[in-house]
């Protein structure tokens, strides 16, 4: 049975997503703050980054969850039909 290991990401790669993650948080927050609107219109706007911010996290983490869950069955699957191979293996 072949054994896969844990997926590494690269310091640079990890880098590149925070990077990313706070410009874009940043530069948006900073655009809601200097719009010429009323108060209550930028405070519905950055309600909306927030709360856009949340649900992309717990989307992430889901998408996640769900893929470790298919490669968890699909080892024992494998293992399962690795043990009914040599149980039955035909040159015995």
């Amino acid at each position: 049975m072949q054994q896969i290991g844990p997926q590494r990401d690269s310091a640079a790669w990890i880098f590149q997503t925070w990077a990313a993650f706070v410009l874009s948080i940043g530069m948006t927050t900073a655009g809601i703050v200097n719009l010429p609107v009323d108060a209550w219109i930028k405070g519905f706007m950055g309600m909306g980054l927030t709360f856009s911010v949340g649900s992309t996290f717990t989307l992430a983490k889901t998408q996640r969850d769900l893929h470790e869950a298919k490669r968890l069955a699909s080892r024992i699957d494998e293992a399962k039909v690795e043990q009914l191979l040599t149980q039955h293996h035909p040159l015995k």
